[in-house]
């Protein structure tokens, strides 16, 4: 039976998402409880895409298959009895065998929060310390400039080699956090995302806001295809992928 789960999770504490060598990452983290649920029987799965150590999410989707047999309401309740309290279950579903979790995505939707107002301890590992002013209305300009199918070149990581650099961004947009004024909210949905885009695109948004480059410099970095073109690379810790949908 092939399940597609809903999670949301914390990633202070693990080396990103994907399995590596010698380290406490998500994926293992899940794959070792569906391991025992499964009879001991090992499980992979397979996610919507990777995050980054420190990058959490709130609605990141995997598939996997099991063969022992039991309902989703059953599968969500032993997940979560056995999961570290940083990683939560949100919903269990049947798909059909042909479902898959990355390669049916339709879009991906991240967000990053960014504190302009005094430093806050508790807040260090969700939320950008960046603690100084930004000039919001001309990095609502700029990130006009994102929306639309372009080659994302300059906003990946600088050794990611690739055939095919070109993503679409359907919404972008920036917002201060209702809730809390000295939080800065910008959110993006598109078709797909390379690694570090949008931390990339965060770090070059705020030199915007800090007056270093202007609005239409988005365009020209875009064009150009260059990584050393756009700006420096926004922390982990403020971003979170929100949404993923098929």
């Amino acid at each position: 039976m092939r399940y597609l789960i809903t999670f949301s999770y914390d990633g202070s504490n693990y080396s990103g998402y994907q399995k590596q060598i010698d380290q406490v990452t998500i994926q293992d983290t899940i794959e070792q409880v569906l391991t025992k649920v499964n009879a001991n029987k090992p499980v992979l799965i397979y996610a919507s895409g990777r995050t980054d150590a420190h990058v959490h999410a709130l609605g990141q989707r995997a598939h996997f298959d099991m063969t022992v047999a039991i309902t989703p309401f059953r599968l969500k309740k032993s997940l979560n009895s056995l999961l570290p309290n940083d990683i939560y279950i949100r919903s269990v579903e049947e798909v059909s065998q042909t479902f898959h979790a990355r390669y049916d995505v339709k879009l991906k939707e991240y967000m990053y929060i960014i504190n302009i107002g005094e430093y806050n301890p508790m807040e260090r590992n969700y939320v950008y310390q960046y603690n100084k002013t930004l000039d919001i209305e001309k990095m609502k300009e700029a990130i006009s400039f994102f929306i639309g199918t372009y080659n994302f070149k300059s906003f990946t990581k600088s050794d990611d080699e690739r055939m095919d650099y070109t993503r679409k961004i359907v919404q972008a947009s920036i917002d201060v956090d209702s809730n809390n004024a000295n939080h800065v909210i910008m959110s993006f949905l598109g078709t797909g995302f390379l690694r570090y885009m949008v931390r990339n695109m965060v770090g070059t948004l705020i030199e915007v806001g800090e007056g270093k480059r202007n609005s239409s410099d988005i365009s020209v970095i875009l064009a150009s295809e260059n990584r050393t073109s756009a700006g420096k690379t926004a922390p982990p810790e403020g971003l979170y992928l929100k949404n993923v949908f098929y």
